[in-house]
C-alpha cells in the first residue's frame, strides 16, 4: 500500500504518532440504487492510495466476472463484498472502510439505497457526522434522495454534501448541475441540517472526487475530498451540558471508588460541582482517572473514571451531570422510532429499553403518526412494520433522566429489545419528555370540573396534510358597521374559490346559538369573545382557516384569543373605518338607539374601543375597495 506520507516507510513510530493526533470524520454515502455510492468509496480509496496491491489485484480479477464497468476496474467491488451484492450489483449491508490523508482520518459507511434496507441505512448514519448524498445527474432528485436526506436529518447529521454524480453522462453540463441544485432545494428547506454543500463529479472517472476536474472548469468549488478534509466538526459536539452515564462502578480496594463511563457531552474537570441522577445528590469531582494517568479535563467521547469527594450512592445507569444543569426526569417521552424487525411493533407490548447505560422495561403507548419517508407526509398508524419510522409515545416503568436527541445524541437515544428473543427490534431518538401517562395530559386550567386533556392520535399536522394548507385564524375587529362581516364573507368566498377549507364565525350568528345565554355587559362580552376564541382554535387545529367577525373592543380579550394559537396562525385584521362613517352607515340602526339611550354599553358611543397596537393587517375601507382589501388579506393568509 502506498500512502501520501513518507513516514510510513521511513519512521513508522513517528508516522503512528502523527496519525494518532489527527481528528476523525465518520461519514456515510447514501442515495438511490446505482447512483454510484460504492464506486465513489472505491475511487476515494484508490486515488488517496489506500488500497493494498493484493486488494487491487483481487478486484481487477473480480471485475472480469462481476464488474459493471467494461474494461475498467470496478472499484465498487472494494465495498460490495457480499456475493449477493456482487450478483445484483447493489449494496445490501452497511460496509465500513477506513482511510486517511495528511489532514484527517476517515471512516466511511456505505449504506444501501433500497427502501427495504432503511434500517441498515439508519444504522450506518447513527454514528456519522456527515452524509454524502449521491444524485445521478441523468435522473435528478429521486424518491430515495428524499428518504435518505430525511433519515440523515432525523439522526442529527449536521453536514450534508450533495454529490451530483455521473456528470460524464450528461456531458459535464453546468446547466444540468444547477437544475438539480434547485430541485434539491425543495428538500433542504424542510431539513434542520445547517450545512449543505454541493459538488458535481464523476466517481467512475475520478472528476472532482480527490482531484479537481478539468472537464468541469466552470465549477470553482473544492473537490469532494477537500470538502471532507475541511468540514468543521469540532463544534458539533455538545460541550455545554455535562453528561456522564455511569457504565461501571470500579471498586478495586477499600480506598478507591470510581465511576466509569464514556463522556457523552460536556467537559468535566477536577473541582467541578456535579449532581447524580436520578437521586439528585451533589458532590465535587476529585480526579479524572485513565489508564495513561489522571487528566486535567475530559471531553466527549473519552472513556474515563471519575472519583468524587463524597461517597454518594451511584449505580450503573445513573448519570453524572453538572450541579446546575436542568435535566428532565420523566417516565414517559415522545420519540422518533425506526422499526428494525420483521415482527411489527405493537402498542402496549412490554419491551426492554436500553437508554444510555440504563436497562429497564417500557412500552409504546401510542403512535402519533408514521412518516412516509418517500414524501415526508404524516399518516395514521396503529403498528409499525419493518423499516417504518414514526413519532411515538413511550412509557417506562420508572422515571429516568432524559435529553433531546438533537442536543445530546449519546443520552437522547435508545434501543428497543424484544424480551423473549433478546433481539434489537427498534431504535429511537427522544424528542421531549411527557409529564403524564398517555392518552391523557394534565394541563393548567381553571375548569370547575376535574378533567385532563385527551391527546388525540391524529395530529394537527396530519389534518393539515389532508387539507393541503395550515390551519389559521383571521380575526376581524372594528366598530359596528365598519365592514367586518362584508370583508369576512368576501374573504371566505375567495378562499373557497381557491380550494382552501374555511369556516366563518360571525358575531350575530354566534349569539343565536353558542352565546345566546350572554348579554351585552362587559363581563358577558368578554365571555363571548373567550368562547369564540376557543372554538376558532379547534377549527385551526382541524387544519381549517377560520374567519371571525366581532367588534371585540378590548385588547385584553383579543390577546387572550391570540394566545390559543401559534405565532404565525393568528392574524388580527383591524377594519379601520372612522366612527362617523360607521354611524352614517348604521345598517342595523344601532347607533341611533344608543344615542337615544335605548342600548347601554354600545361601542363607540358609551363604551370604548381599544385600537390594536400591532395588528397584522390594517384595512382602510375609506381608501380601498372591497376587491383590493380582500387581495391584501389573501396575501397575508396564504404566504
Amino acid at each position: 500500500m502506498s500512502h501520501q506520507s513518507d513516514l510510513i516507510s521511513e519512521d513508522i513510530e513517528a508516522y503512528l504518532k502523527e496519525h494518532e493526533s489527527k481528528d476523525l470524520l465518520r461519514f456515510i454515502t447514501c442515495g438511490s440504487v446505482d447512483d454510484g455510492k460504492s464506486t465513489l468509496i472505491g475511487r476515494l480509496l484508490h486515488d488517496s492510495k489506500m488500497i493494498y496491491e493484493d486488494q487491487l489485484a483481487a478486484i481487477t480479477q473480480a471485475s472480469k466476472t462481476s464488474g459493471t464497468t467494461g474494461e475498467e476496474v470496478d472499484l465498487a467491488l472494494l465495498v460490495d463484498g457480499l456475493q449477493s451484492e456482487r450478483e445484483q450489483g447493489i449494496t445490501i449491508d452497511v460496509a465500513y472502510r477506513f482511510f486517511s490523508t495528511d489532514k484527517r482520518k476517515f471512516i466511511i459507511a456505505d449504506t444501501p439505497g433500497h427502501e427495504q434496507y432503511t434500517r441498515n441505512m439508519a444504522t450506518g448514519a447513527s454514528t456519522a457526522s456527515l452524509a454524502v448524498i449521491l444524485i445521478d445527474a441523468r435522473y435528478g432528485v429521486q424518491t430515495q434522495t428524499r428518504r435518505h436526506s430525511f433519515i440523515a436529518d432525523l439522526l442529527g447529521i449536521q453536514h450534508l454534501v450533495v454529490a451530483v454524480n455521473k456528470m460524464d453522462l450528461v456531458e459535464f453540463s453546468e446547466e444540468r448541475y444547477h437544475e438539480i441544485i434547485e430541485e434539491y432545494r425543495s428538500i433542504s428547506d424542510k431539513l434542520n441540517a445547517p450545512d449543505i454543500q454541493f459538488v458535481p463529479m464523476s466517481a467512475l472517472k475520478g472528476d472532482n472526487v480527490v482531484n479537481k476536474s478539468e472537464a468541469m472548469a466552470w465549477y470553482d468549488g473544492p473537490a469532494l475530498l477537500e470538502l471532507l478534509e475541511s468540514v468543521e466538526i469540532t463544534h458539533d459536539q455538545n460541550l455545554r451540558d455535562l453528561r456522564l452515564p455511569v457504565q461501571y462502578v470500579n471498586r478495586p480496594n477499600l480506598d478507591f471508588r470510581g465511576y466509569c463511563g464514556t463522556l457523552a457531552a460536556g467537559v468535566v474537570t477536577p473541582g467541578q460541582q456535579v449532581r447524580a441522577l436520578p437521586s439528585g445528590k451533589t458532590s465535587t469531582v476529585e480526579r479524572i482517572v485513565t489508564f495513561d494517568g489522571d487528566l486535567k479535563s475530559a471531553y466527549p467521547g473519552q472513556a474515563i473514571t471519575v472519583t468524587l469527594a463524597d461517597e454518594i450512592d451511584i449505580s450503573r445507569g445513573d448519570w453524572i451531570v453538572a450541579a446546575d444543569d436542568d435535566v428532565a426526569l420523566a417516565s414517559a417521552f415522545e420519540a422518533d422510532i425506526v422499526w428494525m424487525h420483521e415482527t411489527a411493533l405493537e402498542t402496549g407490548k412490554l419491551y426492554d429499553i436500553k437508554l444510555a447505560t440504563r436497562d429497564l422495561a417500557g412500552k409504546v403507548t401510542a403512535i402519533d403518526f408514521q412518516v412516509d419517508v418517500n414524501t415526508l407526509e404524516h399518516r395514521h398508524a396503529d403498528h409499525l412494520d419493518l423499516n417504518a419510522i414514526a413519532r411515538c409515545q413511550v412509557e417506562l416503568t420508572a422515571p429516568v433522566p432524559l435529553d433531546d436527541y438533537r442536543t445530546s445524541p449519546g443520552t437522547g437515544s435508545f434501543i428497543i429489545i424484544d424480551r423473549l428473543t433478546n433481539i434489537t427490534v427498534g431504535a429511537g431518538m427522544i424528542h421531549k419528555p411527557i409529564d403524564s401517562e398517555l392518552p391523557y395530559e394534565f394541563r393548567d386550567n381553571d375548569s370547575k370540573a376535574n378533567v385532563v386533556w385527551n391527546r388525540t392520535s391524529v395530529t394537527q399536522g396530519m389534518r393539515e396534510q389532508i387539507n393541503g394548507h395550515k390551519g389559521k385564524c383571521v380575526w376581524f375587529t372594528g366598530y359596528s358597521g365598519s365592514g367586518k362581516s362584508t370583508l369576512a364573507n368576501a374573504l371566505e368566498v375567495e378562499l373557497n374559490r381557491r380550494g382552501y377549507h374555511t369556516m366563518l364565525l360571525d358575531g350575530d350568528n354566534i349569539r343565536h346559538g353558542l352565546c345566546k345565554d350572554l348579554g351585552m355587559s362587559e363581563v358577558d362580552r368578554a365571555e363571548n369573545i373567550r368562547r369564540v376564541g376557543e372554538v376558532a382554535s379547534l377549527f385551526a387545529e382541524a387544519g381549517v382557516i377560520v374567519i371571525t367577525a366581532f367588534i371585540s373592543p378590548f385588547r385584553s380579550d383579543r390577546d387572550t384569543a391570540r394566545k390559543l394559537f401559534s405565532a404565525d396562525a393568528f392574524i388580527e385584521a383591524y377594519v379601520d373605518t372612522p366612527l362617523d362613517v360607521c354611524e352614517q352607515r348604521d345598517p342595523k340602526g344601532l347607533y341611533q338607539q344608543a344615542r337615544e339611550g335605548k342600548i347601554k354599553d354600545f361601542t363607540g358611543i358609551n363604551s370604548p374601543y381599544e385600537v390594536p397596537r400591532e395588528a397584522e393587517l390594517t384595512l382602510k375601507t375609506t381608501e380601498y375597495g372591497l376587491h383590493e382589501l380582500v387581495s391584501q388579506i389573501i396575501k397575508k393568509v396564504t404566504w
